[in-house]
């Protein structure tokens, strides 16, 4: 869908309006008791409340309504487990336009059900990447349906970076964002929008340690394929893609791995505290901050919490 230059302002300008009214513009909520456990001023951007419950309904819904009518109308095609195949299903229904979803067979059944509700139509494949790139590929072929890749995918960046421009609207003197990293699609978007408002901001990533690929990329300056990760941030499993890395190397500030022990406990605490429901990929970020991971203590931190799905009997905590 895309050539090989970089995510431009231009195009995170064009997604903002864009997607205007098809997403939700989502609430940046505070925790005076967070505020003081942290020894900083946190400000979490809550796109547990986006459509679709995760930060995917943006960059869907940006690539396919950048689409134009001749390409929309050949339907679109992606595979995915999780949040962006139901953010895909939802935009390409609300384009009017038919969206194939490959997911494995081993999928969660909500997560299934929510892609049909959408409008969706599910093709089931083996739980391996080579089967689900496989199928996709032959759907292209069958239908000359377009691709709307999770992340690898300048549309999909752009229309992830308006968090940021959301967070940085709302909260102006900003000093450091924490977003969590799985294919970099978000912390990519999230890192050029920010550095082009506020060029003195410190972005960081923050990832699982049993899925570390995206901080061993990082200090290496080239993409390390993440080979059987290991943690219960589903959502964070996901290898580096290319289009990301090169943003993130330009723009991203550094990238720190937290434990799966705080990573429950940062999902626990804002459950608890905050009152609000989050999937532990979206606590990544505020586990960074338990973990003290970097020095935030006085600072203004953006914390991104970056959805809310999750299967209810299978807390971690139970």
């Amino acid at each position: 869908m895309n050539g090989s230059s970089g995510l431009s302002w231009r195009m995170i300008r064009e997604a903002v309006t864009r997607i205007s009214g098809r997403v939700n513009q989502t609430p940046v909520l505070t925790s005076e008791t967070l505020n003081r456990l942290a020894g900083a001023s946190l400000f979490f951007k809550c796109e547990n409340f986006q459509k679709t419950g995760a930060f995917k309904a943006r960059g869907a819904t940006n690539a396919i309504f950048a689409l134009s009518a001749e390409d929309a109308n050949r339907g679109v095609v992606t595979h995915s487990s999780g949040n962006h195949a139901a953010a895909v299903a939802r935009a390409a229904t609300l384009r009017g336009v038919p969206s194939h979803i490959i997911m494995p067979d081993n999928s969660v059944a909500a997560k299934v059900e929510s892609v049909k509700r959408y409008g969706g139509k599910v093709i089931f494949c083996a739980p391996t990447q080579a089967a689900r790139e496989g199928e996709t590929a032959r759907i292209i072929a069958e239908t000359g349906a377009v691709l709307v890749h999770a992340y690898d995918d300048l549309h999909v960046m752009a229309g992830q970076a308006t968090t940021g421009t959301e967070l940085l609207d709302e909260i102006e003197d900003l000093d450091i964002i924490l977003c969590p990293v799985g294919g970099g699609g978000h912390l990519s978007g999230i890192s050029v929008a920010a550095k082009t408002i506020k060029p003195s901001i410190k972005i960081f990533g923050v990832e699982p340690a049993g899925a570390d690929d995206a901080a061993r990329s990082f200090a290496k300056g080239e993409i390390i394929p993440s080979v059987n990760p290991q943690t219960i941030a589903d959502g964070l499993r996901s290898s580096l893609g290319a289009r990301p890395f090169r943003e993130i190397q330009r723009d991203t500030d550094g990238i720190v791995t937290v434990s799966e022990d705080a990573i429950v406990m940062a999902m626990r605490q804002i459950w608890e505290i905050m009152k609000i429901i989050v999937e532990p990929s979206a606590a990544v970020a505020y586990a960074a901050v338990l973990e003290k991971k970097l020095p935030v203590e006085g600072r203004k931190v953006g914390v991104v919490l970056t959805g809310g799905n999750l299967d209810l009997d299978k807390l971690p905590w139970t």
